[in-house]
């Protein structure tokens, strides 16, 4: 049986050995290197060297509108949010009032205009008279004062018409220009007085982000200064902008100065009431940033990797501040115009060849940046 089983064991290695002694005659094929594509990206400017202030987008022209005389609403016409048109009629006010002080003046006109003809009759007639010689001029001279007054209370009370007639028109609140009605501050019912708020208007054109400033930090903001604004539906976005007003009083209450930012230059999709972030840069010089997932350590040491001219990777040691929620500050040990890998840190190697992308998945030309 032993020998039974040898004479099998050596039957069934013969093919291996054949096997492998035919493949390593033959030539061997060589191996292809793979270079696997890299995100990269460059240091930015610390978001912990700016200060970021919220702020919400407003219209750069927001008039306050209001009635040009006193009443009672009688009618509300568009609702907050609503868009508006050139002269669209927004309010009315109860104008029984202002239409009946308008007819006792019309007829009071025509009172005037009666009375005027009667003395201007008197008047020509008595002209005649003292032609003739037939009366004296004293009372030619009473008859033309009673002409002069009578003709002089006639227009005082086409002045007084024009007036009620406009005051009737004001009876109704119109938009003065396009745009959208930001607040409503009255209701049907209510009475207001003449100049008090009823509709904010924000007008078309221009947007701007309306942010306060704290009293520790006013006096070293200006006007014209250079900041940065995001959008909280473009986060991934800054938009240049400038300081375009400052308050000269603090708030009452928040003890902080209003400022409003202006857009730098271009189009920019910012919508009325829109959450914004600006950033304005702080007083301290400004370290670098990377995100989060470019750093990686080993021994106690923190480096990046570091794209040198040729495409291959480079350990850069690097010396960071306190981290961030998705970026951390480099103190040392980088420049702005470095390329490093931004995403699987962990799998890399000293030297290795790799084929820089963008996050857009887009071929970085590294000789170009350097």
């Amino acid at each position: 049986m032993l020998r039974d089983a040898l004479f099998l064991a050596r039957l069934f290695a013969l093919p291996v050995c054949l096997i492998a002694a035919l493949s390593g005659c033959g030539p061997q094929a060589p191996v292809a290197t793979t270079v696997r594509p890299a995100m990269v990206v460059q240091p930015l400017p610390s978001a912990q060297s700016m200060d970021s202030y919220p702020g919400e987008v407003r219209a750069r022209l927001e008039p306050e509108l209001a009635f040009r005389i006193p009443g009672k609403v009688s009618k509300r016409l568009v609702e907050e949010g609503e868009r508006v048109k050139l002269n669209q009629p927004l309010a009315e006010l109860d104008a029984q009032d202002v239409r009946l002080q308008q007819d006792a003046i019309r007829a009071q006109v025509a009172a005037a205009e009666a009375n005027l003809q009667t003395v201007r009759s008197e008047r020509d007639r008595y002209k005649t008279l003292m032609d003739r010689q037939m009366v004296s001029k004293s009372l030619y001279d009473n008859a033309e004062n009673l002409y002069r007054a009578g003709d002089a209370r006639l227009r005082q009370l086409k002045a007084e018409l024009t007036v009620a007639d406009n005051q009737t028109g004001y009876a109704v609140l119109r938009a003065p220009q396009e745009g959208v009605i930001a607040r409503r501050l009255v209701e049907v019912g209510q009475v207001v007085a003449a100049g008090q708020t009823v509709f904010t208007l924000a007008a078309d054109g221009e947007r701007e982000v309306s942010i306060s400033l704290p009293e520790q930090n006013y006096g070293r903001f200006k006007i014209g200064d250079p900041v940065s604004v995001e959008l909280w539906t473009q986060r991934e976005q800054r938009f240049p902008g400038r300081i375009r007003e400052l308050s000269p009083a603090a708030d009452p209450r928040s003890r902080t100065f209003a400022a409003r930012i202006a857009f730098a230059g271009g189009k920019v999709p910012a919508e009325l009431g829109q959450s914004a972030r600006v950033y304005i840069q702080s007083e301290h010089a400004a370290p670098l940033s990377v995100p989060l997932s470019a750093l990686t350590a080993e021994n106690g040491a923190t480096y990046v990797w570091r794209l040198q001219s040729d495409s291959t990777l480079k350990r850069t040691p690097v010396q960071v501040g306190a981290y961030g929620q998705e970026s951390v500050p480099v103190l040392s040990g980088l420049q702005a115009s470095d390329w490093v890998v931004a995403a699987g840190v962990h799998v890399l190697h000293e030297g290795e060849q790799v084929r820089p992308v963008d996050r857009s998945n887009r071929a970085v030309r590294l000789a170009a940046k350097e």
